[in-house]
């Protein structure tokens, strides 16, 4: 099976059919790149989509991926995002090994392809040219036959006539010689020439022409077998990516069997959790009586006549109305005091973390600079070792008071956790201050309130107000003796202590020393019977007495009059 020698006369067909096997690789390269155009458009909406759902750094959405759901919906995010990767790498493929490939190819097959087809129309050129020598041979032989016999017949017209002359007759007989001999020359060049195109003929259509229409043939084959060969990458790149797509969608599968309910239940639990108790029983009100109407413990009254009322966060506050108190919607104290004593604790746990993060960071860039100084001090020629000692300077004041920071709220969170029982006339006053203002809270929400028949007034919702009952812990404090002196102290620096439980001092000012630094940072004063708290321990130089059981009356004789 030869093009050459079954398609010998089919050379326009031929050169048709090769264009448009050559469109058709044109248009297959043109479907490959819609393709990878369709890929890439979708791994980019995927990469988008993933993107836009993905949590906002330091925002509400962040906390909310604790829950085991939400860490499912962030894995299959992220899981997406790396099937957006697969789709990338498809485009990818197809782009180098089919669309840039097929297109050398067919810059190549349509030279290839020019080149072939160039030397079969200078063939047949080639034949034309014979065969038109051929026919201008024949007819000159045939007109020249034709001449002869012509000549031959005039002769013998001439010869049998007896009134022409003998030189007359001789004339046309060598007319008729002239004649007869450029036919039969005439004759000659025509078989010479007619010889040498069967040659050339039986060459063209045997031999030239089969051989251009092979290499045709090989080159259309080859079209073939590239585009077949480009249909296998095609699936092949597909196939490729198969097992991580199946691997993003196992991980998709394994975040979503990781889902705890109950986990999430008891992340919901820590989260909101007061560390209260539930409000008590609410004593009946007899207002049929024509008396004056006995202040329950749970009523909504306020405990304006007794002073030792005070928000208590250790569990024993019964009397509290905690899911009727206003929220406040203000940026909330420091020590987060604002805030349930779990949820507290939570505040303030997670602020030491910080901060001590912070001081991590900030010791590291300090020994970072401390090493770059000493190989400037090494070698001078480096560098300048006295350009890094500002910058180690600040580096200690920052870690100092980053220190002093964790150790404030190091304080505020052992005091949650009931490792320091501070309870000062101070501490006692905002605590006071404290519960009155939550008190006002709910007796705002009680004035929305109104009984079926209307008599719960303004007036009377003011008059009725929340009364804490007094609890064994206040009467623990109300009868602790004060802890005596074991020492003295300077403050050497101002220290205005802000928050419960601190106490403010000046630099240069004399104190006593009730309570040593256990560790956290703190130490514990007093200036007169009515003003003690704490203090950084790195803000005073402490001078304790050997007799630590010395008379306490006695020594604050001392303090006043230095």
């Amino acid at each position: 099976m030869s093009w050459g020698t079954e398609l010998w006369d089919q050379f326009d067909n031929l050169e048709k059919h090769t264009q448009w096997g050559i469109d058709v690789l044109e248009k297959y390269i043109k479907f490959v790149k819609e393709r990878t155009e369709i890929e890439i458009s979708y791994a980019k909406q995927l990469r988008n989509l993933s993107k836009k759902y993905q949590p906002k750094k330091n925002s509400k959405e962040e906390e909310e991926y604790k829950y085991t759901s939400c860490k499912a919906f962030l894995a299959t995010l992220n899981e997406m995002n790396d099937y957006a990767g697969q789709h990338e790498v498809i485009s990818e493929n197809m782009t180098s090994r089919i669309t840039a490939d097929l297109t050398r190819c067919v810059q190549e097959l349509k030279q290839e392809r020019k080149s072939h087809f160039h030397d079969g129309r200078k063939s047949q050129q080639h034949i034309e040219t014979f065969w038109k020598q051929l026919e201008a041979s024949k007819r000159r032989f045939e007109r020249d036959c034709k001449e002869a016999d012509r000549a031959q017949q005039y002769f013998e017209k001439m010869d049998a006539d007896i009134n022409v002359t003998k030189a007359d007759v001789e004339k046309a007989r060598q007319q008729a010689q002239i004649r007869h001999q450029m036919a039969e020359d005439s004759k000659l060049e025509y078989s010479s020439i007619l010889q040498k195109f069967n040659h050339e003929q039986h060459e063209h259509y045997h031999t030239h022409i089969p051989n251009i229409f092979q290499k045709i043939q090989e080159m259309e084959e080859r079209r073939i077998v590239r585009i077949g060969e480009c249909m296998k990458i095609y699936a092949e790149v597909d196939r490729q990516v198969i097992p991580i797509i199946g691997k993003c969608l196992d991980g998709i599968t394994k975040a979503a069997e990781s889902i705890d309910q109950k986990n999430d239940s008891q992340l919901v639990i820590e989260a909101f959790k007061s560390g209260f108790e539930p409000p008590g029983d609410i004593d009946f009100e007899d207002f049929t009586q024509p008396m004056k109407r006995t202040v329950s413990e749970t009523s909504l009254s306020n405990s304006r006549g007794d002073g030792k009322s005070e928000p208590k966060f250790g569990g024993k506050s019964k009397g509290k109305l905690w899911p009727f108190i206003k929220k406040n919607k203000g940026g909330g104290p420091e020590d987060f005091s604002n805030l349930p004593p779990e949820q507290r604790r939570k505040k303030l746990q997670q602020k030491v973390d910080e901060l001590n993060k912070d001081i991590q960071k900030e010791m590291d860039q300090r020994d970072a600079l401390t090493k770059m100084k000493d190989v400037y001090i090494k070698n001078p020629q480096m560098g300048d070792a006295a350009s890094v000692d500002h910058k180690l300077a600040e580096l200690g004041q920052n870690i100092e008071k980053l220190r002093l920071e964790a150790q404030k709220f190091e304080g505020w969170l052992a005091e949650v956790e009931g490792r320091l029982p501070v309870r000062t006339e101070q501490t006692r006053r905002q605590s006071e201050m404290y519960e009155t203002q939550n008190t006002s809270a709910v007796n705002n929400c009680a004035q929305d309130r109104e009984s079926p028949d209307g008599s719960y007034t303004e007036e009377q919702s003011q008059e009725s107000e929340m009364k804490v009952p007094v609890t064994d812990f206040d009467d623990e404090f109300d009868d602790e003796e004060p802890l005596p002196t074991i020492g003295t102290c300077k403050a050497l620096y101002t220290f205005e202590g802000q928050n419960e439980g601190t106490i403010s001092v000046a630099e240069g000012e004399m104190l006593y020393v009730i309570e040593e630094d256990k560790g956290d940072g703190w130490t514990r004063i007093r200036r007169n019977e009515d003003e003690e708290g704490y203090v950084p321990t790195s803000y005073v130089e402490v001078y304790l007495d050997k007799n630590a059981k010395g008379d306490g009356n006695q020594r604050q004789s001392y303090s006043a009059s230095g």
